[in-house]
């Protein structure tokens, strides 16, 4: 009898272990694969003041589309054109030139531009020179030396060009020394420390050295201007999913009318961003055409 009750209880248990078994909860579900964005900068700064400007509209976008934004600076703008073209970004913050050569060679679509506190959404590029260089027009470049931004900028490049073919200067490499100083403030920077004795940058920045540099504000004289171009851009890849594009453009547009937003946007120096088409960069392209540029086949390598 006992070996029968032993033979039931030995029954009992695997039945009852199988039961348990059969109701244990199946294993947690692994979280969804973080969706990413990367998104480049061009190097109108150095790079800590960079990231410092674009790190908190970064972390706005993140939260209102729920990707996480991962921010890149690139040693040069081609750099970030060429990473736009290869599938390695989705997207940029560019200058109007970078984009205007993006555009045009595969396609990138501008989504918005940034409204400065004063109400435009553009910029020029100016030619500078330090005062006690001498310098107040083309002639007086000989010999000297000059401080480009990078070939993939408007103010930086295009502007100067356009400045020395005016001025009777078709070949300037042999009428002054010339170098790629790599970022708008680098230039500034050169130009007052003497490195170079004049060169072009863009007038937010020029604007921005001399609110916080006496001498910049001092020393600066500007020789010409570049017409109206837009101030920036955010762009993205043309084959991105349509309803992220729709989604990050209305992000943009938008933030202005949170407390959060509007915090962000006074951080970054603007009012709001406002809706871009590809129609507002006319006279970049006709500044390529001055500059006797091929957009399509121009080699935006500054080395």
């Amino acid at each position: 009898m006992f070996r029968s009750f032993a033979a039931a209880f030995t029954l009992f248990s695997l039945i009852f272990s199988g039961c348990e078994q059969k109701v244990e909860s199946p294993p947690p579900k692994p979280p969804p694969p973080e969706r990413t964005l990367v998104i480049g900068l061009v190097p109108e700064r150095n790079v800590f003041n960079q990231l410092d400007r674009y790190k908190p509209l970064a972390g706005y976008i993140g939260k209102r589309t729920g990707y996480s934004i991962k921010l890149i600076i690139l040693p040069g703008y081609g750099a970030v054109i060429d990473d736009l073209k290869e599938g390695m970004m989705d997207g940029a913050f560019l200058g109007s030139f970078s984009y205007a050569i993006a555009h045009k060679r595969f396609g990138l679509e501008v989504l918005a531009s940034p409204e400065k506190t004063d109400g435009l959404s553009t910029c020029r590029g100016e030619l500078i020179a330090r005062k006690s260089s001498g310098i107040r027009r083309a002639a007086d470049m000989r010999g000297r030396t000059f401080a480009f931004v990078d070939k993939a900028t408007t103010a930086g490049y295009l502007l100067p060009l356009v400045y020395f073919r005016e001025n009777g200067i078709g070949n300037y490499r042999g009428f002054m020394k010339t170098y790629f100083a790599g970022s708008q403030e680098d230039v500034i920077h050169d130009v007052l420390n003497g490195k170079a004795d004049a060169g072009a940058a863009m007038d937010t920045e020029i604007e921005r050295a001399e609110r916080d540099d006496r001498k910049a504000k001092e020393e600066l004289v500007v020789l010409d201007k570049s017409p109206w171009v837009p101030d920036g851009c955010f762009a993205v890849r043309k084959d991105m999913d349509p309803m992220l594009k729709k989604m990050l453009k209305a992000v943009l547009l938008e933030m202005n009318r949170d407390s959060e937003g509007a915090q962000i946007l006074a951080r970054f120096g603007a009012k709001r961003f406002v809706g871009a088409a590809e129609s507002d960069y006319g006279p970049v392209y006709m500044y390529c055409e001055k500059a006797g540029l091929d957009i399509y086949k121009f080699d935006y390598d500054p080395r």
